[in-house]
């Protein structure tokens, strides 16, 4: 069979071609930019936006592997590999401390976050007063606004050691008053439930608005069916809310390497009794930009964000497993 023949009887059984196929992808994407280009040109200035503050500023990742000098500037100075790193690994233990309370706080963060919103979000759901539920979402919404310098305030007016409430309390029962802000083990406590305090009334707006979208005619179905509201919410208010909770524990196990550096230094402050217990990655950057310098912060920032990367890839890969196939990305 000459090639000629062999050329027609391929486009006539449909042979794979693979020039063919990449120009018709390409002519599917020009035609695809065609029909939408108003809307790709509005996303045009979020792209600017991404990369003149998210990616140029990238290039200051070179400052972590230099001795940085503010004359010589960032590429002027010398040039030292893995020295601010290995500082910081073999700096007294201290990077397997910051990073085990910046790791086990966000822990109780995530799993605080998805316990007491979910309740709380299932529980305003099934209450039919309206006026019961807006004055609930209030109550709840309110600390959401207020800052982390206040809320130390209310921490500090409730634990001090001379006029706190709770020692006030204490001695009433006949108790010794506890020195709250010398014990560096009730700390961790007391930040859990401050971060539940202020974030619980957000998560659980955010959890309503799911259900919200929900089909009323499932729970119909559910009830002709005699369930009650037990069997409900088990077989179809948390299936169809685990989505939702999925891609915000993602979000947050993104940043779970990340500690609150306005919640810790607003409550604790430079306490330095505390600070085995409360010091996270981000106090610490702080604490060793003032007295180390900018490369051994950048260093420290660096491995937080490829810590974060792995981590929550290798989370969006489990959840995908777990929840049909459903991830961030």
């Amino acid at each position: 069979m000459d090639a000629s023949s062999m050329e027609i009887k391929n486009k006539s059984i449909g042979v794979y071609q693979p020039g063919k196929i990449k120009k018709s992808k390409k002519d599917r994407f020009i035609k695809e930019f065609r029909d939408n280009k108003m809307l790709y040109l509005m996303t045009l200035p979020g792209i600017v936006v991404l990369l003149i503050f998210c990616y140029v500023p990238m290039s200051g990742i070179y400052m972590a592997f230099t001795d940085y000098n503010i004359k010589q500037g960032i590429f002027g100075s010398k040039f030292v590999g893995f020295q601010n790193f290995l500082y910081f690994f073999t700096d007294g233990g201290m990077a397997l401390r910051v990073t085990y309370n910046t790791i086990i706080l966000n822990v109780f963060y995530i799993i605080t976050g998805l316990v007491f919103p979910i309740s709380i979000s299932i529980f305003l759901n099934e209450i039919n007063s309206k006026i019961f539920k807006k004055a609930t979402q209030m109550f709840l919404f309110f600390p959401y606004f207020l800052s982390w310098v206040v809320i130390g305030a209310i921490i500090y007016s409730l634990f001090s050691s001379d006029v706190g409430v709770v020692n006030t309390i204490l001695k009433s029962f006949g108790m010794e008053p506890v020195r709250w802000y010398a014990e560096p083990k009730y700390w961790k406590a007391i930040l859990v439930g401050a971060n539940v305090w202020k974030w619980t009334g957000y998560s659980t707006i955010v959890y309503l608005a799911a259900m919200v979208n929900f089909d009323y005619a499932l729970y119909e179905a559910a009830i002709v069916d005699g369930a009650t509201k037990f069997q409900q919410i088990r077989s179809i208010t948390l299936p169809l809310i685990k989505p939702t909770a999925v891609v915000l524990t993602l979000l947050s196990v993104g940043r779970i390497f990340y500690g609150d550096f306005a919640m810790i230094y607003g409550i604790v402050g430079d306490n330095g009794v505390l600070s085995n217990a409360t010091t996270v990655i981000d106090t610490y950057v702080y604490s060793a930009m003032r007295t180390l310098g900018f490369s051994l912060a950048s260093a420290i920032g660096l491995y937080q964000s490829v810590m974060g990367l792995i981590l929550v890839t290798l989370t969006n890969h489990l959840a995908k497993k777990i929840n049909d196939g459903e991830g961030l990305f």
